[in-house]
Formats: C-alpha cells, structure tokens, sequence
C-alpha cells in the first residue's frame, strides 16, 4: 500500500518540476487587480476551484462560484477563472463567451493548450497532467485514474497561490480566520 502513496505523491513531484513557476505571479496578479473574480470548473475540477474561492474569500478577495444564487454578473475588470483538463468542454467555451463578452478577462488552467475553451482565454496556465482527454492506452501517464493527477495538481496549485496572495497582500492567518464563517 506504501508503494502506491510514494507513486502518487512522485507523480504530483514530477507534474511541478513541468510546471513554469513564473504562473503563480501572473495569476496572482490579474487576481489582485480584479474588481470580482468568478470561479468555474467541472467535475471534480469544480470541488479544486470551489476550495480555492473559499480561500479567495478568506484573503478578503471578491469571489464567487459560477453556478451559486448569490454570483453577480461580470463586466470590465473582473476576471472569470476556469479549469478545463482536457482543453475543451461545452460549458466552459460557452461561459467564456459570455465573460468575454461582458468585458471580463477569463483565465484558463488547463492541461492541454489547445482546444475552442482555451483559445478563448486571454490567459493560459498549463499545468501539464494526465486528464480524462490523455488517460488510455499508451497515453496514460498516471496510476491514478482519469484526471485525478490534474485534479491533485490543482489543489497544490492553489494552496501555492494562495501563500503568494497571503504575502502579497500582507494579510496574517488572523485576518483569513476572521473571513471564516462561524456557522459550523
């Protein structure tokens, strides 16, 4: 069972010896200078992103979930933040329309870079994993299944984004808890 452990957590090391460690500071700033950002992802992409908002949140940021009652509508100077792994879905190319329409910048983190969904982005970030769109036969990478390696990777992305943030911002771990809900 240990082996199995080692083996993922070598996969997630090698994902970011891949990775250009320059796009934490792009994408940290485009989140600074935004007025509201909105997340999207789908799939299990949706729960990475969905945790990253709440961090935004904690941050103080301006943030909201595409999807939740409560997103307001985008327009200039707002950014709309997508994971799509595989490079193209229906629902992100039609949601970056729309932001890009409104007047919205919309950032892409994807694991391949072509696709209609990336080519609408105004930004990239590759973060270079096994999706479900590279995951058989001589193409899988990853013991792990379908895009689960990509999914890790954006949790680890995140969290690293977010400690920029944190720095950038001069914001202390009493000033994110104070943004935590206390209905739990």
């Amino acid at each position: 069972m240990n082996s199995k452990f080692q083996t993922v957590v070598d996969e997630l090391s090698e994902l970011f010896k891949k990775f250009d460690p320059s796009e934490v500071e792009k994408i940290s700033k485009k989140i600074i200078s935004a007025n509201h950002i909105s997340v999207y992802g789908a799939g299990r992409e949706r729960l990475q992103i969905m945790g990253f908002a709440m961090r935004l949140h904690h941050l103080g940021l301006s943030v909201s979930v595409v999807g939740d009652m409560t997103t307001p509508p985008l327009g200039s100077g707002d950014v709309l933040l997508m994971s799509c792994g595989p490079g193209q879905l229906s629902t992100v190319t039609a949601l970056a329309r729309r932001a890009k329409n409104a007047g919205a910048k919309v950032i892409m983190i994807t694991a391949q870079p072509t696709g209609e969904s990336i080519e609408l982005a105004d930004n990239t970030i590759l973060l270079p994993a096994q999706t479900m769109a590279d995951d058989r036969g001589n193409k899988k990478q990853s013991l792990l299944p379908m895009g689960s390696i990509f999914e890790g990777g954006l949790f680890i992305f995140f969290e690293v984004v977010i400690l920029h943030l944190k720095d950038a911002l001069q914001i202390s771990d009493e000033q994110m808890r104070s943004n935590h809900t206390n209905l739990e």
